[in-house]
């Protein structure tokens, strides 16, 4: 099934965060967010679409919006941490969401932006247009770069219609906002482990 025939529009949210509680960030960090609203075509009449077309379809647009992330910012060396989320019309089903976020995407990502070795952080709900969601970053190489989780909150106004799907994928330049936190690196918690289970 070909992904851009479902689609309605195309969304773009860029954020360059210069100050945070009176402190300057230095350099800025930019997060951006690149998502298609598409039509759901488990709900189109007469549609025999089931959700592993859902996992194919995600797969599609991950490549499409990613590129057009990096057509945008350029290389994908500065990119900290990633995200992926999905809000799905009315009339849909959670399930519509979780097998756009929780299958494929994630490597078409990876793919696109030859780099990823860590987990990407999903959400999916259920709502009408408008419905806001958190895009959660989780770290892009490092598992324990506690500096690149972060969130951001993102609508739509005119999206998703009930029977639409709203697509995000989602890349942050840099660690959060003065983070300050300093997390165990990967070789301290297998110790930490392997001193448990002694």
């Amino acid at each position: 099934m070909d992904a851009t025939a479902l689609i309605r529009k195309l969304v773009y949210l860029e954020e360059e965060i210069r100050t945070e509680y009176g402190r300057e960030v230095d350099p800025p960090l930019r997060r951006v967010v690149q998502g298609a609203v598409i039509s759901n075509p488990c709900l189109s009449p007469g549609s025999t679409a089931e959700l592993e077309d859902l996992v194919g379809i995600s797969a599609q647009l991950g490549t499409e919006l990613t590129r057009r992330v990096l057509d945008r910012l350029g290389d994908a060396a500065g990119m900290r941490a990633y995200a992926k989320a999905v809000v799905v019309g009315t009339a849909g089903d959670k399930e519509h969401g979780a097998a756009m976020i929780h299958a494929r995407l994630g490597m078409a990502m990876r793919e696109t932006i030859r780099r990823g070795r860590v987990l990407i952080p999903g959400n999916a709900k259920v709502g009408p247009a408008g419905t806001p969601i958190d895009v959660c970053f989780g770290p892009i190489d490092e598992g324990w770069d506690l500096d690149a989780m972060d969130s951001m909150a993102v609508s739509v106004a005119d999206a998703p219609h009930p029977d639409e799907i709203l697509l995000m994928v989602a890349y942050a330049y840099g660690p959060r906002a003065n983070a300050r936190t300093q997390g165990p690196s990967q070789a301290d918690v297998d110790q930490l482990l392997v001193a448990a289970s002694a």
